[in-house]
């Protein structure tokens, strides 16, 4: 079964409950290395008891990584297709889930090439991802999409200049959202096989239905040493509140957690209303293109993770962004100060919370962060080491720290 099953009998889908296991590791000083990737996916391995599978012990419930474009190793194989990248930051990456049919598979090729010109960007290639499907279970293999890369340059400001890093990355976002709206409404793609795990100029995010020692066997480009990343996000998921698919696999495109946000529906209906009167100077014209923001189907963090990025990419800072959607619990704390005070009431009358037992880690390739929901339900701790480097995990242990490498630790 490759799709959530319908509500029947005493089964109903909204019921899926459980905790995953999440973390992240990143070097403060912003080197990027290929070791970084190496302990992120360590720490996915230790958290391999967070996941879960169905009755075919090989497929597991979802696990993924997010990384830094690795500029370098993408250049290599860029050459060998036969066309060349810019510098890093003058082009975005796609990772594609798209339809394994050949016929459908080329339109919505098509709808993405389109619709990145019509915005005035330029399509440098596609490259197919490699893959190794013999690492993966078989149900797994049986609901794999097609997977692949596009290649995407960036054009000319609204008034001419180069656009800044800041404006690409929005540019990237109203061709996803063009592309998924569009795609959705046609009759080709009637199972959904058509998802964008990420597209941006910053980071980049490989993930599936697997289990977590699958990760860098299935994408083999992970063990590659020119694969590079300051930091790297991992997630081992154990399906909550949606039933496993490729699409629903962590981390997406900005963050990943560990438990559900409860309030989703009521979250989701107050976004839906309020597309109605949101204006944004920075998106202009391209805001009514990319609604619904928040997109159907998803699940709980699909949903919270469709906000953080909206609010984000107009104008907000990550942890701004992070601190309105979950705030603390403020109103009752006599203790807390009172700037910190007005900055909660204030934006209170902006946003209604996410709330349930979450910890959650977020990124968007300069901020990597993370936090609990408001009751603290969900525990995430943290390791700075001598070698300035930052660990974090849903539990302790996620890697052998020597004590004499330790500068401090603590939870959140």
């Amino acid at each position: 079964m490759s799709y959530p099953p319908e509500k029947q009998g005493l089964y109903d889908p909204r019921h899926e409950h459980d905790a995953c296991g999440m973390g992240f590791v990143v070097n403060l000083d912003g080197h990027k290395t290929h070791e970084i990737v190496q302990k992120g996916i360590q720490i996915l391995i230790n958290l391999t008891h967070r996941g879960a599978c169905g009755c075919d012990p090989e497929t597991g419930d979802g696990a993924g990584v997010l990384i830094q474009i690795p500029h370098e190793f993408f250049v290599r194989e860029c050459a060998k297709l036969g066309f060349a990248l810019p510098e890093p930051g003058l082009y975005g990456v796609g990772m594609m889930f798209l339809p394994v049919e050949n016929a459908q598979r080329l339109l919505c090729e098509g709808i993405v090439e389109r619709i990145a010109r019509e915005e005035g960007l330029t399509v440098l290639g596609w490259r197919d991802t490699p893959l190794h499907g013999d690492a993966i279970g078989r149900q797994a293999r049986a609901t794999q999409p097609y997977i692949e890369q596009i290649f995407i340059q960036k054009g000319e400001g609204a008034d001419g200049r180069p656009m800044t890093q800041d404006e690409f990355e929005r540019k990237l976002y109203v061709v996803r959202r063009r592309a998924d709206i569009e795609i959705a409404a046609s009759d080709f793609d009637d199972k959904g096989f058509f998802y964008v795990p990420s597209m941006s100029s910053r980071v980049i995010i490989y993930k599936g239905l697997l289990l977590a020692p699958q990760i860098s066997d299935f994408y083999t480009e992970l063990a590659d040493p020119l694969a590079k990343s300051s930091l790297c996000m991992v997630h081992q998921r154990f399906s909550t509140n949606t039933f496993p698919t490729w699409q629903l696999a962590h981390p997406y495109r900005m963050i990943c957690h560990n438990g559900e946000i409860n309030t989703v529906r009521g979250n989701v209906n107050w976004m839906n209303v309020r597309e109605s009167v949101l204006k944004s100077d920075l998106f202009g014209e391209d805001l009514s293109k990319i609604f619904p923001v928040i997109r159907p189907g998803g699940s709980d963090t699909a949903c919270l993770d469709n906000a953080v990025e909206l609010l984000t990419l107009a104008g907000r800072e990550l942890p701004h962004v992070m601190a309105m959607l979950i705030p603390e619990a403020w109103d009752a704390d006599t203790t807390m100060p009172d700037d910190k005070r007005a900055f909660y009431e204030y934006h209170a009358s902006l946003m209604e919370p996410w709330d349930g037992p979450a910890a959650v880690a977020f990124t968007d390739g300069k901020w990597l962060g993370a936090t609990l929901d408001r009751n603290g339900l969900r525990p995430a701790r943290y390791m700075v080491t001598t070698s300035n480097e930052l660990i974090l995990a849903s539990e302790t242990g996620v890697l052998p720290i020597k004590p004499e490498e330790v500068q401090y630790k603590g939870r959140l």
